[in-house]
């Protein structure tokens, strides 16, 4: 395992719950359902795991809230630290991945327009089939997307400083946290979920409820025996 120094661990925990609370508070992003600092083999100081929700259609405006859930830990940084680190070098590849296939594939893009120009990976050629002015512009409509989404995303982790900087604390303190420690901290989240999370946040609760039940019922049984070994006369006492 690697060893972090405080100060990266600190910038690491804040980076997963800038991500954690974006992604709380994106209506189209997936939710959370555990996240962790503590760094793995494959060389992530941090991990989150999120509950995927079966879509096989999306719009922009989807689109663009999981690009600004992946940009969150880049501007938790910025907004905490007032700096930025390498930590998002794998997100910033899924944000261009994103926004180019807007551009390029999906033909969301109104400068470029209803065109799309799918990559071949058999193609060895390096051939591409527009022109250097059309590339030039998806360059530029790429950027400006980016750009406007990191904004954005910057006035939401600002918004939410108070909760991120709940998670963080969680996550220096615990290393690992959960869905459920993420709603008793910061609340619910402020819209209907689609039918699987509503389904996995119900029987999270109605297992927390038969545990609290359960954890009831034994703690009346242990106080009963209690009174009951009260009420017995000790041996040998005088009376």
């Amino acid at each position: 395992n690697k060893i972090m120094s405080l100060d990266e661990k600190s910038i690491v925990a804040h980076h997963e719950a800038g991500h954690a609370v974006a992604g709380w508070f994106l209506e189209h992003a997936d939710p959370l359902l555990k996240v962790t600092i503590i760094p793995r083999s494959s060389g992530a100081l941090g991990y989150a795991q999120y509950l995927p929700k079966e879509v096989f259609l999306r719009t922009q405006d989807q689109i663009m809230d999981i690009v600004m859930m992946a940009l969150a830990g880049r501007a938790a940084e910025e907004v905490f630290f007032g700096r930025v680190t390498t930590g998002a070098s794998d997100d910033l590849k899924r944000v261009t991945q994103l926004v180019y296939s807007t551009i390029q594939v999906y033909g969301m893009n109104s400068r470029v327009g209803q065109l799309a120009f799918p990559k071949d990976p058999n193609d060895f050629t390096g051939e591409k089939p527009y022109s250097d002015a059309t590339a030039e512009a998806m360059d530029e409509e790429a950027r400006n997307i980016v750009e406007n989404a990191y904004n954005k995303t910057l006035e939401l982790i600002r918004e939410k400083k108070h909760e991120v900087e709940t998670i963080a604390e969680m996550l220096l303190e615990k290393e690992t946290i959960t869905h459920d420690m993420v709603l008793d901290a910061i609340g619910e989240r402020p819209f209907k979920g689609h039918k699987v999370y509503d389904e996995y946040v119900s029987q999270r609760k109605a297992d927390k409820e038969n545990a609290d039940e359960s954890e009831k019922s034994d703690k009346e049984m242990e106080e009963k025996k209690d009174e009951e070994s009260g009420n017995g006369l000790e041996p040998n006492l005088a009376l």
